[in-house]
């Protein structure tokens, strides 16, 4: 395959499944369901287990599978390098993606050694959140948060590294604060937040 086609075949491969998640957060998609009411701590587990599921296909069907076949490789630069983006890039823009939704729904990676600042927690809530999941990650730490006059719903799931790639990207870049992780270990967390005061 020619580096057009390849190229193409990237950014094809990664629209797709933006679209996908996405289209699963749309307004349309909100208007088109019968109102319920469905707690909060129900909504954000159903969220975590689709962006589970989604980054596990990613990581072992896409990313492994195209670097396996020497078709094409997960970069960190990955628009200008012609590649896939990272699984932690693919939650991160699937998480942008539902964002611009408009149904409130907020996700996104954040860590207490993160590789950029920007991933590191907002708030101190974040903070003692994944402190906890350091030592006990069997669950997630939740709780209700504030943002000017909006309540909202935050849970903070552990994020483990369960790809070598996710180990070997984060112990070997040169901008990493930590580089002594294992496969397993907690990275840091899922943070989810669900607003609780829309009409």
């Amino acid at each position: 395959m020619d580096r057009v086609g390849h190229s193409i075949s990237t950014t094809s491969i990664f629209v797709l499944v933006l679209a996908s998640l996405a289209s699963a957060a749309s307004p349309d998609a909100k208007r088109e369901a019968p109102a319920a009411n469905v707690p909060a701590e129900k909504v954000a587990a159903y969220v975590h287990a689709v962006i589970q599921a989604d980054r596990t296909i990613y990581t072992s069907q896409i990313v492994n599978r195209m670097q396996e076949k020497h078709i094409v490789n997960a970069a960190e630069h990955w628009e200008q390098d012609n590649a896939l983006p990272l699984p932690a890039q693919f939650l991160q823009q699937s998480g942008r993606a539902v964002a611009e939704g408009g149904t409130g729904i907020r996700f996104r990676l954040i860590g207490l050694s993160p590789i950029y600042q920007r991933n590191g927690p907002a708030t101190e809530f974040e903070r003692k959140a994944l402190e906890t999941l350091a030592h006990q990650a069997d669950r997630p730490v939740a709780g209700i948060v504030s943002s000017g006059q909006k309540r909202y719903y935050q849970a903070i799931y552990p994020d483990r590294a369960v790809a070598a790639a996710c180990v070997s990207c984060h112990n070997a870049h040169p901008l990493s604060p930590k580089r002594d992780f294992k496969l397993n270990d907690v990275m840091g967390g899922i943070s989810i937040t669900i607003p609780l005061d829309e009409k």
